[in-house]
């Protein structure tokens, strides 16, 4: 069964770090674009970043949120930093075939990771 399983959320300060990761159990891992969203509470989910050669990002991240990818371990990494508490959201992984900031572009979903950000 293909999965996405995502690790590493949690509770930061302002101004702090997290970096998240999302392991996936697809075969062919490297012919897939790989999305990041998120979704804070009573809001629409919302594209952040995505990576398959190239990367994109929404320009509320850029300079901020790092994405990138381990083929060899079929795994995708999110680094976050100078976090605000304007990010706190649930953080959500995607696999697709495209690099796209639409979410109807994606199959796969991974369960989502909290991250929260005190002020």
């Amino acid at each position: 069964q293909v999965q996405l399983v995502e690790s590493g959320g949690g509770l930061v300060q302002a101004g702090g770090s997290l970096r998240l990761s999302c392991a996936a159990s697809i075969r062919t891992f490297r012919s897939y674009s790989l999305g990041w969203f998120r979704q804070a509470p009573g809001k629409e989910r919302e594209f952040v970043a995505a990576i398959s050669w190239y990367t994109h990002y929404a320009d509320s991240v850029k300079g901020r949120f790092t994405i990138s990818r381990d083929n060899a371990k079929s795994t995708v990494y999110r680094q976050m930093n100078s976090l605000k508490p304007e990010d706190t959201a649930v953080y959500y992984c995607a696999a697709g075939r495209g690099v796209s900031r639409y979410k109807s572009d994606y199959d796969l979903w991974g369960q989502g990771t909290q991250v929260t950000v005190s002020s």
